[in-house]
This record gives structure tokens, sequence and C-alpha cells, in this order.
């Protein structure tokens, strides 16, 4: 009798673990059929990085592989953390949101759904500047496999920031996007983006530390010009504290700020 234990033990986690995926891409599909496609996605995750990019780069006399990993990188942190903000505030003005909280699955799955429709959409828009960069400016990737890590890692970690904002409890997008701007706007210039955190201040330098999108951004970089501040392994760790980090703060903010 006890030899089928561990079996049934087994077989009982992994219909738990399937019913919680399930759960959770049922979420982001949602988010996906009606957020992706909106006027205020479309500005701030495609229009706004790409302009703001374009004032800084302009007028440098710099190669285009050193200018194409910047953009990704702005490109990934806005996309990424746009769709989570607009999608909760709507669904608490509609009065949906309560569903999602009492919907037979665990917060961490709610919060997973949450952010895999902000990590998706933001790989998707950020094939654009990679795509431009290799065909347009024939810009040279060193290292596909660190490329393609990079991204998968910055995307999902600013799609984890983006749900962690949009815990603040409202019902105004515009409120929680004034609130994430004022962290996402100062990270474009700590990070090394426009001005090498070698060429900084020392005190520039340890606030960068503590900028996920400098290891996001140093990664990219290497994936293209094969020099990075840090090594890949350094950048990946560091990229994966961040996640665990947003991740336990945004679980802890739903418990205690949105029953």
């Amino acid at each position: 009798m006890m030899e089928f234990m561990p079996s049934i033990e087994h077989k009982g986690w992994t219909k738990h673990l399937s019913r919680e995926m399930n759960g959770a891409w049922a979420i982001a599909k949602k988010d996906m059929r009606i957020y992706y496609f909106r006027s205020n996605i479309i500005v701030s995750g495609i229009l706004f990085p790409l302009f703001m990019f374009l004032s800084f780069a302009i007028g440098k006399n710099a190669p285009p592989k050193t200018l194409v990993p910047g953009l990704i990188s702005i490109t990934l942190l806005f996309s990424a953390s746009q769709i989570e903000p607009v999608s909760l505030t709507l669904e608490r003005r509609v009065k949906t949101f309560e569903r999602l909280l009492s919907a037979p699955i665990s917060l961490n799955s709610m919060i997973f759904g949450e952010s895999i429709s902000g990590f998706l959409y933001s790989l998707v828009i950020a094939l654009l500047p990679l795509v431009v960069g290799i065909f347009i400016f024939d810009t040279q990737i060193v290292n596909a496999p660190i490329l393609v890590i990079s991204m998968i890692l910055t995307s999902f970690c600013f799609a984890m920031l983006g749900t962690l904002f949009a815990a603040y409890p409202t019902e105004t997008a515009g409120e929680v996007m004034a609130i994430l701007n004022t962290v996402r706007l100062p990270l474009i210039f700590i990070s090394g983006i426009f001005i090498p955190i070698s060429s900084m201040p020392q005190i520039g330098q340890k606030i960068a530390l503590i900028s996920p999108l400098t290891y996001g951004n140093d990664m990219i970089g290497y994936a293209f010009t094969g020099n990075s501040l840090f090594s890949p392994l350094i950048d990946i760790s560091m990229l994966v504290i961040f996640i665990i980090i947003f991740h336990l703060a945004t679980n802890y903010m739903y418990k205690n700020f949105n029953e």
C-alpha cells in the first residue's frame, strides 16, 4: 500500500500545478485579447520609448551596434510594464477584479498570469528594434544565446514590476502610470544606456547597482559587442533576484491592499 503513496502524491501535485498554470494562462490570454491594441498601450509601450531614445541618440557619434542595445532595453522596460497597470485598474473600475482574486487559483498564479501578458507583449515589440538593427544598420550579434536569455529575463523582470505597481488600489490607470514613471524614467539615466556606467561619478555607479535595467542592458550590450561591465552570470543572477523581489513584494501588496 505504501508503495503507491509517492505516485498518488506526485499525481496530485502535477494536477495542481497544471490547474495553476492553466489559470495563469487564461488570465494572460484575457489581457492579450482585450488590452494589446488599446491606443494608450501602443503610445506608451512603443512610441514613447522610441521618441525618447531618438531625442538622446540623434547627433551622437556612435556606431549603431552601441545604440541598438539601448533601444531594445528601453523598449523592454516600457512595453513590459505597460499592460498590467491598465488592465488591473480597468478591472477594478468595472468590478471584475474581485473575480480574479476569488478565482480557484493561487495568488501567485494570478500574479504570474498578469505578468505573462506584459512579458509576451514586450518580447514582440522588442523584435522591432532588433530587426531594424540587424537588417537596416547591419548590426552584428556576437552571442545570440545571451541575447535571447537577456531579453527573456529583462522582459519578465519589468512585467513583474508593472504587476507590482498595478497593485496600488486605484481605479485610474493614470495614477499608477504617474507613480510607475517616477521609477521608469530615472532608471533610463542611471543604467548605462546613454552614459556608460564607468563614466559616471562614484555615487552614480553605486546607484546603478540597484537598477535591474543596469543588468539587462549590460547583458544585451554584451550580446552585441562582446563587452560588458559585469559577467553574464552576474547579470543573470541579479535579474533573477529582482524578479523574486518584485514577485514577493507584489504578493504582499495584493494580500494587504486589495482585500
